[in-house]
């Protein structure tokens, strides 16, 4: 197995129990949870040595976040200590018609003011099949930003492949300020991720889609894929299609690029969500994985989204599942029965 090396913010995560609203909730659920820590964690239960970079407190909830992902099997080596505080993100779980929320506290956390002179990015990322990011990471500061590129900037001179989810988070920053740092990030990417929403907001490209009506047409991403492919050189690009149509139902699938041919997914009927918060990082370590083991891009593709219907059946920002729980997924056995 490979060497893959993420770098980005892992926060505590309380949610509420079951669908409570905020204001009904007398207690929270506690885990740990990120973006990037995310693609570790799945990658890690794949069997690959999974890296995780970043910066976290000198204190016990410090620890307790290195704890959890040590528990996960992700290497921490390379995290650095220092800071004063883990970002914290609240989530609320909706439910049919009612949509989830999220809530951030995630200001002057550690990571957001870490410099570049935390870390030894050149000795993390020395061995790597691939570098990973997501667009959460550079919209938390401008040294974060900073940080993310020295680090493609690295991953390029050691012939390391560079994989971004784009994921735009409109509570971070605007749209403006994201293409302005994403776009010329992009040019040190081999392996671009991102929905319809994270294309036009980070990177200014429309699809023909209408994701709010639960609608959305694989062919209306073709001619964007073939747009980024030629402006950015991509080896890879590569989204989720999700139709929603409420909090608890979704349909799922992805459509991926190559540069030759477009692959597309079977189609997975998730109903009902247990929850959804994590699932386009699991489609990102799915994905990374796939491409990694299989040389039949199309299987690659099915790991990837078997992977991420999946994570909408558990708890929490992991993905706790195990290669052949996916593959099983992917060859069709999808009845939840119990295994015994």
């Amino acid at each position: 197995m490979a060497k893959v090396v993420t770098l980005g913010e892992i926060m505590l995560r309380l949610s509420t129990p079951g669908h409570e609203r905020f204001v009904q909730s007398k207690s929270f659920d506690v885990c740990y949870g990120g973006g990037e820590a995310n693609v570790a964690v799945s990658l890690a239960h794949y069997g690959h040595d999974a890296y995780f970079i970043s910066k976290l407190p000198n204190n016990d909830i410090g620890e307790s976040a290195l704890k959890v992902l040590r528990a996960e099997k992700v290497n921490v080596d390379y995290v650095a200590r220092g800071g004063n505080r883990v970002g914290i993100y609240y989530l609320e779980s909706g439910s049919a018609l009612r949509a989830s929320k999220v809530i951030y506290d995630r200001a002057n956390s550690a990571i957001s003011e870490a410099l570049l002179s935390d870390f030894q990015l050149e000795k993390a990322l020395k061995g790597a099949s691939v570098f990973h990011f997501s667009g959460i990471t550079p919209a938390l500061s401008d040294n974060c930003a900073k940080l993310v590129q020295k680090a493609c900037k690295i991953a390029k001179k050691l012939g390391i492949l560079v994989s971004c989810d784009l994921n735009y988070r409109k509570k971070l920053w605007s749209k403006e300020k994201a293409r302005s740092v994403m776009i010329p990030l992009m040019n040190y990417v081999d392996i671009c991720i991102g929905n319809e929403e994270d294309a036009e907001s980070c990177l200014g490209y429309k699809p023909n889609s209408d994701v709010v009506g639960g609608k959305t047409d694989a062919s209306g991403y073709k001619d964007i894929f073939l747009r980024m492919k030629n402006d950015f050189n991509f080896k890879i690009v590569a989204s989720t299609l999700r139709e929603s149509f409420s909090a608890s139902h979704n349909g799922w699938k992805a459509l991926m690029y190559d540069g030759e041919k477009f692959y597309e997914s079977k189609r997975y009927d998730i109903n009902p969500i247990v929850d959804r918060v994590g699932a386009g990082d699991s489609f990102s370590g799915g994905l990374i994985h796939g491409l990694l083991t299989y040389e039949d891009k199309q299987i690659a593709l099915e790991f990837a989204v078997a992977a991420s219907a999946l994570k909408h059946t558990i708890p929490g920002d992991f993905n706790h599942v195990s290669v052949d729980e996916v593959v099983n997924l992917m060859n069709g056995d999808g009845s939840g029965r119990v295994v015994r």
